[in-house]
C-alpha cells in the first residue's frame, strides 16, 4: 500500500508543479517553454530521490506499463500502481482549480495545463507525437533503470533531463503529456475540448510505453561490460 499512496503524492507532485508552472507562466513564449519544461524535468528529479526507494517513482501509467511489459513487476502491483497514480492526477488538477480561483491568477494555457490537439494538426498528429515521445522516454527509463545496466543512483537525473528534452519539443505541438495521469487530471476539470480529447493522451502514451519495453527486449545486453 506504501507504494501506491507514493505513486498518488508522486503524480500529484508532477502534475501540480509542472502543469502550475504551465499555467502561471505561459507556454506561448521561449521563456515559458523552456520554464514548462524544466519544471516537469525537476518534479520528476525531485520525486526520484523522494519516492524512489520506495515505489521506484514511476509517477506515469505508461511507465508502470513498460516495466510490468518488461517483468519487472506483476500486472496486480501494476493495476495498484495505476490507480495511485490516476488519483494523484486528479487531486492535482483539483488543488490547480482550486489555486487559480483562490488567487485570481490568470490560467495564461485556459485548460488548467491540460493536452492539445489542434497544434499538431489534429487527433491523428498528436497520437503520433505522443506516442513517439513517451516511446523514448519510457526506453530512457526502461534503460536508466535497468538492474543489470542501468545508471543506478543517477538514473533519476537522467530521466528527468530526457523529460525536458521531450517537453522543449512537444510542448507547441500537444503540450506534451507522454503520461496519461498528467493528462487525465487537468482535462477533468477544464472540462470542454480538453476532456473531449483526453483519450489521445491516454493511448498515444500507452501504446508508446508498450512499444519502448518492446525494443527495450531486444536491444538490452545480457550483462554489464
Amino acid at each position: 500500500m506504501k507504494k501506491y499512496i507514493a505513486e498518488c503524492v508522486g503524480t500529484f507532485a508532477l502534475t501540480f508543479l509542472g502543469c502550475g508552472t504551465a499555467m502561471f507562466l505561459g507556454c506561448t513564449t521561449p521563456a515559458g517553454v523552456v520554464g514548462t519544461a524544466i519544471a516537469f524535468g525537476l518534479a520528476v528529479v525531485a520525486m526520484a530521490y523522494t519516492i524512489g526507494g520506495i515505489s521506484g517513482c514511476h509517477i506515469n501509467p505508461a511507465i508502470t506499463l513498460g516495466v510490468a511489459l518488461s517483468g519487472r513487476m506483476s500486472w496486480k502491483e501494476a493495476c495498484g500502481y495505476w490507480c495511485g497514480q490516476i488519483i494523484g492526477g486528479i487531486i492535482a488538477g483539483a488543488v490547480l482549480l482550486l489555486v487559480a480561483k483562490v488567487v485570481a491568477a490568470p490560467d495564461l494555457t485556459g485548460a488548467l495545463g491540460s493536452n492539445g490537439v489542434a497544434n499538431a494538426g489534429g487527433i491523428g498528429g498528436a497520437l503520433l507525437v505522443e506516442c513517439i515521445a513517451t516511446f523514448l522516454f519510457v526506453l530512457v527509463v526502461l534503460g536508466t533503470t535497468d538492474p543489470k545496466v542501468g545508471a543506478g543512483n543517477f538514473a533519476g537525473l537522467a530521466i528527468g533531463l530526457s523529460l525536458i528534452l521531450i517537453h522543449l519539443v512537444c510542448i507547441n505541438l500537444t503540450g506534451t503529456s507522454v503520461n496519461p495521469a498528467r493528462s487525465i487530471g487537468p482535462a477533468i476539470f477544464a472540462g470542454g475540448q480538453a476532456l473531449k480529447d483526453v483519450w489521445v493522451f491516454i493511448c498515444g502514451p500507452l501504446v508508446g510505453g508498450a512499444l519502448a519495453a518492446c525494443a527495450w527486449k531486444g536491444i538490452a545486453p545480457s550483462e554489464k561490460k
